[in-house]
């Protein structure tokens, strides 16, 4: 524990009476990278320790999620490196396909222009142009956060490195089959006109309305309900289950299609649940996944009645119409003709929207490039069931399991200009040609490349070994893959998760990606409400910082970080910390002012009191203890773990304990003084990786030091001295005894009191200057009259309250509190007394008394004893 105190400190350099996290942090920080310490080397002999940045998007700007994961991350690396491993946290962005093109896209409005005025090419220069000069501002703020990454190693997911990994890995999958162009039900939205993958729709209930339909005739007819109308142009079935006698007798034929002039069949489908509705369900494949589903079961054809534009295409009347035009127009024309058997409005149910544009998403049928997941899928799910990798916490792992076991095949394209463009040429006679990094691609009349370009979601998959160089085996990809950890929150163990466990273990060779997954929750409200705009809750932690430093922040929100549970947080906690903070500044002030030093051997535990060895045997329980929480990723009960011991043991107590000693001088206070540096000094580097900036202030100024940030991690050492624990806790009971009776007297904390203590013969008899000192307590002069006695902890403490308060006041104020105690204690019997009231109240009625009863006996014995220990008149 003591590696790091062996050399000679420089003088302490004085620190100011306040800490202003204002004026060190910025400094800091441009120190800690202009050194170099965060920097990775791949040819160090040292252990690695890797973790990469989940890359937030480049049109991002910090918010407190980010934060959140962000301080999870920076704790574990600046562990690690003060652990002596080759520590690499990867930081990149992503290039956020839908979200930069959308941003460009409105940037281009205001000039009166769209993307089609300026063409493909220029159009992407445009967003280069845009990145470089206002993308990224999240990697300033990481900055302000305290992000300990290596800045040197900045990827970018559209830089050419990432881009020749994915067109390898791309033209991998490929040539073993694994993609494949097909014509599929795809999320789509007229808004971005693109393709969205599952997780860029967000689901909100919205009011809608449900309509019975009746199509066909007389004994030929059956009922339909739906929320979408207009889906009925493209209707080319109705679906019941092959059990339900209802409809039996139609299951096979042909029935009219209202409005179209069209017959379609009555087709038996074991996915139609009978019991819900009319057991009937109309079929429109080009617009519902499970519609798809039943078509392709019964050879039905697939029609498209509207535009990407979600626009009616159907011939008719109801051509050119918006969908929700159409939707009303067309309830109405049924309505008419007397086909709408039953109207629901409004009827509130699940509807996905597109999470950029808030555009309604669209199911539509669309030619589609596909990974083919089922291997790649299973291969993610045998690597958590046999331990390959380990789901953190292990509760997580059947949530994981239900995804990757039952995933559907990947929808891959998107419509867009900004992204990786799909690595595909087709030729004039219907030739499709795949081309990898080192390829030429075909050439000549008719050969044209694909336009649309990948989904984002396919480039972040593979970003744990691209960034490290992959395809090329670089010394980066050999030192630092697989990463050690993964941590990243529950929300995207599906998407972003699965996508880099299927590509890491294919493209390397069964090596997963990561040795463990640790998931965290989701920031939420002080109420547990999560964060919206619209909600008028979210917070910019950029506000927090400013207004109570990045610590205060980062403490807040590392102590509420339960494994996989989301996190409350309120302005008011930001606040303690940043109070928590100040107390070890001031604190450690105090103790450098008053000899606390690193120079120099620790004194063998002979020569040290028994608050000295307490603190020691504390110190070393600490270390312990904060180990085995990090290697658990238990980030809340560290935090709470280093907050009780500075604050609580070494502040409150400690420090309090040995001001006696301090005052004193001589060599006793020369050894608590070693023993206070050393206490500092290993609490300080306990603290780092969670409030880095004031540590480093405070730690250099103790040590003379370089930085915190490279020091060497506390060990535990091994000392215990549970005689000293014990003899501790034993002057704790007494001045907390006290200073209740102090309390209950109505005595002011900073009043002192002439007392008397009886000492011998106990453990205590060495600290009586301590006690007094905590208690204000005056030696027992001529004319001392104990009035009060307390027998605490094996020993006597005789006060003499004489001319100290108003006996006779307080005696009439304490017998009227106990009058009132016994009345309702009377008024508490009398109830629970009656057997027809207890026959007729409720069970938390009853139980309401009985909490009375029990807390009127608790007053009547602790007035009675007060009123004891008032002195006699």
């Amino acid at each position: 524990m003591t590696e790091n105190t062996q050399q000679t400190p420089a003088s302490n350099p004085e620190l100011p009476t306040q800490y202003a996290p204002a004026e060190v942090e910025g400094k800091l920080y441009e120190r800690w990278v202009e050194r170099g310490y965060f920097e990775a080397d791949a040819t160090s002999d040292k252990p690695p320790f890797t973790v990469v940045i989940p890359p937030p998007n480049v049109t991002g700007s910090l918010h407190l999620g980010h934060a959140f994961e962000h301080t999870l991350i920076d704790a574990l690396t600046r562990r690690k490196r003060m652990q002596g491993y080759e520590t690499l946290w990867q930081p990149g962005m992503d290039h956020a396909g839908i979200a930069t093109q959308n941003v460009v896209e409105r940037e281009l409005a205001k000039e009166g222009k769209s993307r089609h005025d300026l063409g493909r090419e220029a159009f992407i220069d445009r967003v280069w142009q845009w990145k470089g000069e206002s993308g990224g501002q999240i990697s300033g703020q990481m900055k302000r956060l305290g992000d300990g990454v290596a800045w040197s190693r900045e990827r970018f997911t559209m830089d050419e490195g990432l881009s020749q990994a994915v067109q390898t890995i791309f033209k991998k999958l490929y040539d073993d089959e694994l993609i494949y162009r097909a014509e599929r039900i795809i999320n789509w939205c007229p808004r971005c006109l693109t393709a969205i993958s599952d997780i860029e729709v967000e689901y909100q209930d919205d009011d809608g309305e449900l309509v019975s339909i009746r199509y066909g005739e007389g004994e030929d007819s059956i009922v339909v309900a739906t929320t979408r109308a207009e889906t009925m142009l493209g209707d080319t079935a109705v679906a019941v289950h092959p059990e339900d006698d209802r409809y039996r007798h139609l299951v096979g034929k042909e029935i009219e299609l209202p409005l179209t002039g069209r017959r379609i069949p009555v087709v038996a489908d074991e996915h139609v649940d009978p019991e819900f509705g009319t057991g009937a369900v109309k079929v429109t494949p080009a617009h519902d996944p499970n519609d798809f589903e039943i078509g392709q079961r019964h050879g039905l054809p697939s029609l498209a009645v509207m535009d990407e534009h979600a626009i009616i295409t159907a011939h008719g009347p109801f051509q050119g119409l918006d969908r929700l035009e159409a939707r009303s127009a067309i309830v109405g024309a049924l309505r008419a003709e007397g086909r709408i058997v039953a109207e629901k409005r409004p009827y509130v149910h699940s509807v996905g929207h597109c999470s950029r544009c808030k555009t309604t998403i669209e199911p539509r049928l669309s030619m589609q490039w596909w990974v083919k997941v089922g291997p790649l899928a299973k291969a993610a799910g045998d690597a958590v069931r046999d331990g390959q990798v380990k789901i953190h916490p292990q509760e997580m792992e059947k949530r994981y399991f239900d995804w990757v076991d039952n995933l559907h095949d990947w929808c891959i394209s998107r419509q867009l200009w900004w992204g990786h463009r799909i690595p595909v040429w087709y030729g004039p006679d219907g030739e499709i040609v795949c081309v990898g990094p080192d390829e030429q691609p075909p050439s000549g009349e008719g050969w044209t490349q694909e336009t649309d370009v990948l989904d984002t979601w396919f480039s972040s998959g593979l970003w744990p070994f691209s960034t490290l160089g992959w395809p090329e085996q670089t010394e980066s990809l050999a030192k630092f893959y697989p990463n050690s950890v993964l941590v990243t929150g529950y929300d995207i163990l599906f998407f972003w998760v699965a996508r880099m466990m299927m590509f890491g273990l294919y493209a390397m060779d069964g090596t997963p990606p990561f040795h463990t997954i640790a998931l965290h929750g989701m920031v939420r409200d002080q109420f547990g409400k999560k964060m919206s705009k619209s909600f008028g809750n979210a917070v910019n932690p950029l506000d927090w910082m400013d207004k109570y430093g990045s610590d205060a922040l980062r403490f807040t929100l590392a102590r509420g970080a339960n494994p996989g549970v989301d996190v409350p947080i309120g302005e008011d906690w930001v606040q303690g910390s940043r109070n928590f903070a100040n107390k070890i500044w001031n604190a450690t002030r105090f103790a450098l002012m008053n000899g606390a030093t690193i120079e120099g051997e620790l004194p063998d535990p002979s020569q040290m009191s028994a608050t000295d060895r307490w603190i020691l045997s504390k110190l070393n329980k600490t270390v312990a203890e904060v180990d085995a929480f990090y290697d658990d990723f238990q980030f809340s009960k560290l935090s709470e773990a280093l907050f009780h011991f500075a604050w609580d043991e070494v502040f409150d107590w400690y420090v309090e304990l040995s001001k006696t000693t301090f005052f004193a001088g001589g060599e006793q206070a020369k050894v608590s003084g070693r023993v206070l540096g050393e206490v500092l000094d290993v609490m300080l580097r306990l603290l780092h990786p969670v409030v880095p900036f004031v540590t480093e202030t405070l730690w250099t100024s103790l040590t003379g030091r370089e930085s915190v940030v490279v020091a060497d991690w506390p060990k535990d050492s091994g000392f215990r001295d549970e005689a000293a624990e014990q003899e501790i806790e034993l002057v704790q009971q007494v001045v907390t005894e006290v200073r209740r009776f102090r309390s209950d007297q109505g005595l002011q904390p900073g009043q002192k009191v002439p007392a008397e203590f009886t000492l011998t013969g106990t453990a205590l008899a060495p600290h009586e200057a301590a006690i007094r000192q905590l208690l204000r307590l005056q030696p027992a002069g001529d004319g001392f009259h104990a009035t009060a006695s307390l027998p605490v902890a094996g020993a006597t403490v005789a006060l003499d309250l004489s001319g100290t308060i108003d006996v006779e006041a307080e005696r009439k104020r304490l017998t009227k509190d106990l009058g009132a105690a016994e009345k309702e204690k009377a008024q508490a019997n009398a109830k629970l007394g009656n057997e027809a009231f207890l026959a007729k109240a409720p069970d938390n009625v009853v139980d309401k008394i009985r909490t009375r009863l029990t807390k009127a006996d608790a007053d009547i014995a602790r007035i009675t004893a007060q009123l004891a220990n008032l002195p006699q008149s």
